[in-house]
């Protein structure tokens, strides 16, 4: 009989109750005796075919009808067919006729019973499959999602094949294959994601030309490939075979295809180990030797490997560790220099008899209200934000399109980009250059050119030596023939009409403009949407507020369009780690005019998880205190620009800086007070100031929760719940985790630390906003 519900196997996992699909018409008593049996009974939905009901599924038994006009024998004959239809056990329910049961043994057919059979009877056949299935001992235990053997029962084949091998002087191997990109899609997706690529693995897989060949999975989702009584040769070659199918795949996530994955390939002899798990462990050696490559070449073991994976192992332990010290000593010296360093000058004041606490009050006070004031005045502003022209100032020109791509990264994701910029609606000639750099050929880069000779307008440009998106672009401009270039990274899906909208800005006096970013991953997670509203907070209303209000835009790095002229005396600074926000900033200071149009929008990928999201915001942080270390004084002295824009300037690269330090500094003062007047019960918490600062200030995270739904693209604007669920989360514990990532940020800057962390990016089902045509509108 199957196990109870929620029993332990080895290990503690809990064991799900048994799954079996009915296919064809059958009784309610059927069903109802195997659901008393404790069996999950599924049955297809209206229409759909058996076959999807069991790769959607993976039962563990499979009942299917061939009698009275039913397609049993069908469903068993294309079951298997393929990989995972092998190892189920099939119960084919027949008329009782002698050359139905032959015909459905002769098929592969478990076990063949007439339609007269009871409930009961039919419950005890299914949990003699479950219980004992009827397949060969190779192929037990294995994961019925996929049909692959278990990471056990597969390393225990290879013991017996290497004991048997050494006895009879016949060669073999083992390989393991590894998807490179593996721990970004489980970033992205969860642990989905590693389901989905094995189970699509396994059908491409499903026809291998070596009889002998098994083919397991281990807990990390890595293929094993077990292949006894062959050469050293026929091993490697055949590896490389199974690493170029995969490589050359189109995966599919969600509802997206055209994910690329890259395989990385070690493998072992028989003879380089003692017993299978060390051959496992032997071929593993070798396949991290190999990720260095990423050439989809199988990397054979050889002692050799140890010391340097073990070498490289020691590096990374010591990295690892180091980093694990660093950011908590980071953190505490931020409390140290913004609670305990004023509360300490506080206390030596006061013994000297410079009580200063009053003071420091009424400054945070101001602090927090000049904010506030700042932040609802943008939102107002952004109500009415700036309009292009309603016709182009001249004739559309050639244009160009600039993707920068670090392809270990973007593998994923760039061939989607290139499909969304070729159904751009852009009535001039349009050249589509992705400018990528990589440190080992990869497989996706025949992808490129193969796109490039079926459409003329792509533009491959590989940048050797590159190590930074400024090095990308920077090299593009030999090659932009446009005259104006719009610049993407490569997870960005602009709208069609985009590069339309964005030349009825430049050719009517302007020299930049920055779209508005959508999420397109929201659904993905709480992380996600949380980045999604925060975007609409962004672009749809604190860039055209801050454009409106103090006279000037802001390119951000991503769906901005330039005059290719300034684009190429500018060029951008490797040097900074927000080199879009650099070159911005020297434009405005030499006069360029930058607008910030919400209206303009291209769809990108968010961070899911708060590790990825803290990589990226400590670099954008720290890149922001760069340049504003750099160009604060240098934009106050410039003479193209106003006092209004000046005072803006001022605000975003002086006041945005010291902020962080400021929202901290009422902790101090009132634990100053409290221990002058003997104790936190002799505070005044109901004093006027105070109530109505703290009523203000606390105002403003709704204000913008509201404005960003006001002005969010429709499709967002539909999510309220999203909406509610930010508010929520920034009050609670967004707004000051910025806080915290901006001031150790400001400590790594000091103390000369920097490092360029990429965001990982994937194909992500683009399960909230699918890029949608949505009319050209002034909104």
């Amino acid at each position: 009989m199957p196990p109870e519900p929620g029993a332990s196997a080895e290990g503690g996992v809990p064991v799900a109750s048994p799954t079996v699909l009915l296919a064809g018409a059958f009784t309610s008593e059927a069903g109802s005796a195997l659901r008393e049996a404790g069996y999950s009974v599924v049955e297809p939905r209206p229409s759909e075919d058996p076959l999807d009901t069991f790769s959607r599924i993976r039962p563990d038994v499979v009942v299917a009808a061939a009698d009275a006009g039913e397609d049993g024998f069908g469903l068993l004959e294309r079951l298997r067919e393929g990989r995972p239809g092998r190892a189920v056990p099939v119960i084919l329910i027949t008329s009782g006729d002698e050359r139905e049961v032959l015909t459905g043994l002769r098929l592969g057919a478990d076990d063949c019973v007439a339609r007269s059979v009871s409930g009961v009877e039919l419950a005890a056949r299914v949990a003699a499959k479950t219980a004992r299935p009827p397949v060969p001992a190779a192929t037990l235990s294995r994961d019925l999602r996929t049909g692959l053997l278990s990471e056990r029962t597969i390393v225990d084949e290879a013991g017996r094949e290497l004991d048997r091998g050494l006895r009879t002087a016949r060669e073999g191997g083992l390989g393991i294959i590894e998807i490179q990109e593996m721990p970004r899609l489980r970033d992205r997706f969860g642990g989905g994601a590693a389901t989905q690529i094995a189970t699509q693995v396994t059908e491409l897989l499903g026809s291998s030309p070596l009889e002998l060949e098994r083919i397991g999975l281990d807990h990390l989702g890595r293929l094993i490939v077990l292949l006894p009584e062959t050469t050293p040769a026929e091993l490697d070659a055949h590896l490389r075979t199974l690493a170029h199918s995969i490589a050359a795949h189109r995966f599919t996530l969600g509802n997206e295809d055209g994910v690329r994955v890259t395989p990385v390939t070690g493998w072992a002899r028989f003879g380089d180990a003692g017993d299978g798990d060390e051959l496992l462990a032997r071929a593993t050696t070798a396949m991290r030797a190999a990720a260095n490559h990423l050439d989809l070449l199988p990397l054979r073991w050889t002692p050799a490997l140890e010391a340097e994976v073990t070498s490289a192992g020691k590096n990374s332990w010591v990295s690892r560790t180091l980093e694990r010290f660093r950011l908590p000593a980071q953190l505490v010296l931020t409390l140290v220099l913004g609670i305990g360093l004023p509360f300490g000058a506080y206390m030596l004041l006061g013994e000297l008899g410079m009580d200063v606490s009053g003071v420091a009050y009424w400054v945070v006070m101001v602090a927090l209200l000049v904010t506030a004031t700042t932040i609802w005045l943008e939102g107002f502003f952004a109500l009415d934000p700036q309009r292009p022209p309603d016709e182009p100032g001249a004739p559309y020109p050639a244009a160009t399109a600039v993707i920068a791509a670090y392809l270990p990264n973007e593998a994923a994701t760039i061939r989607s980009t290139i499909e969304a910029f070729q159904r751009l609606d852009y009535p001039g000639p349009l050249q589509i250059l992705v400018a990528y750099n990589t440190p080992e050929p990869m497989a996706v880069e025949d992808d490129l050119r193969e796109m490039a000779r079926q459409d003329p307008r792509i533009l491959p440009l590989k940048v050797a030596n590159s190590t930074s998106k400024a090095q990308n672009v920077n090299a593009a401009m030999s090659h932009v023939t446009g005259e104006f270039v719009g610049m993407f990274d490569a997870d960005h899906q602009p709208e069609p009409r985009a590069f339309r909208r964005a030349w009825r800005w430049l050719s009517n006096g302007y020299d930049v403009v920055q779209g508005h970013c959508v999420i397109r991953n929201g659904d993905a997670s709480l992380v996600a949407r949380t980045v999604a509203v925060e975007f609409e907070s962004i672009y749809a209303v604190s860039h055209p507020g801050r454009a409106a209000l103090h006279g000037f835009g802001l390119f951000g790095g991503s769906n901005g369009y330039w005059r290719t002229s300034l684009l190429a005396q500018t060029r951008m600074h490797g040097n900074m780690l927000t080199e879009d926000i650099d070159s911005t900033l020297r434009v405005l200071a030499s006069g360029a005019k930058i607008a910030s149009d919400p209206a303009l929008i291209s769809y990108e990928l968010a961070p899911t998880n708060a590790r990825a999201l803290w990589k990226q915001r400590a670099r954008w942080a720290q890149g922001w205190f760069q340049v504003s270390r750099k160009h604060l004084s240098l934009t106050l002295r410039s003479p193209h620009l106003g006092a209004r824009q000046k005072g803006g300037l001022a605000f975003l690269l002086g006041w945005r800086e010291i902020y962080p330090w400021l929202s901290m500094q009422m902790f101090p003062v009132l634990a100053y007070t409290a221990y002058r007047d003997g104790g936190i019960t002799q505070l005044n918490w109901l004093a006027p100031a105070l109530g109505l600062a703290t009523l203000f200030t606390l105002a403003v995270g709704p204000a913008q929760t509201l404005f960003a739904w006001r002005l969010a693209v429709p499709e967002l604007r539909e999510r309220k719940s999203w909406f509610w669920t930010y508010l929520l989360v920034s009050s609670v514990i967004y707004t000051e985790w910025k806080n915290v990532i901006a001031r150790i940020a400001q400590i790594k800057e000091l103390f000369g630390e920097a490092q360029w962390n990429v965001t990982p990016r994937t194909d992500e089902p683009a399960t909230s906003l699918s890029n949608p045509i949505r009319p050209e509108v002034d909104a």
